[in-house]
């Protein structure tokens, strides 16, 4: 079993998978989370956006791997390190180089394999997992979306400011070359604006039950 959510930043995508992971007995699984490793290997190593080559060695040699739905990057659970302002502003250009797309996809359907999964990302749906079991578009406004980060108090960045990089996040992950968020036309499309976490998981959870009668 494969289920796909897909949308912006800011969307509560992480949140809404991991309860429906846990009610669902699903293996949960953040495929944002390889990037913002990329991207905090990136930092660590003193390389620029535009040492594209030399982003790609270096991801190249990254071994990735899942232990208790925990990302470890060559056998180091990571996952403590991969939110904060400076990744935030950085990992949307990280993965826009192609073949850094290609190496995170062919890693998740490496460390994936054989699990009943659920992924959320930008292009599950539509590049990782065309042939998901479910796929569901998870949406809303700007300033919604703003609000649930601020929220989270995981971020040094006024209300405003949270709300300029987040459009700044969604015009680059829009434009992409390859992997740009776009919504699967055989997609459960929810606007999550006006809904709790609990409804939008319920909505998703009486659509598996449905798809399993």
């Amino acid at each position: 079993m494969i289920v796909a959510i897909d949308g912006p930043a800011g969307v509560g995508k992480s949140t809404i998978a991991k309860k429906i992971a846990d009610k669902a007995s699903l293996f949960y699984v953040n495929s944002g989370n390889f990037y913002r490793a990329i991207t905090l290997e990136v930092i660590k190593n003193e390389l620029t956006i535009n040492d594209t080559d030399l982003i790609i060695d270096l991801a190249k040699r990254l071994e990735f791997s899942l232990i208790n739905e925990r990302l470890h990057v060559n056998k180091v659970d990571i996952e403590v390190k991969l939110h904060s302002d400076l990744i935030d502003s950085l990992v949307a250009q990280v993965s826009s180089i192609v073949n850094i797309r290609r190496i995170v996809n062919s890693a998740i359907r490496k460390t994936t394999e054989s699990l009943n999964i659920i992924v959320e990302g930008r292009d599950i749906s539509t590049v990782v997992f065309p042939n998901a079991d479910l796929k569901v578009y998870l949406d809303a406004s700007i300033a919604t979306r703003a609000a649930r980060r601020h929220n989270q108090g995981v971020s040094t960045l006024t209300l405003k400011e949270i709300e300029e990089t987040i459009l700044k996040r969604d015009k680059i992950d829009k434009s992409k070359p390859e992997g740009s968020l776009k919504i699967s036309n055989d997609a459960l499309y929810l606007d999550t604006s006006d809904l709790t976490i609990d409804e939008v998981c319920d909505k998703v959870l009486q659509k598996l039950s449905n798809m399993q009668v």
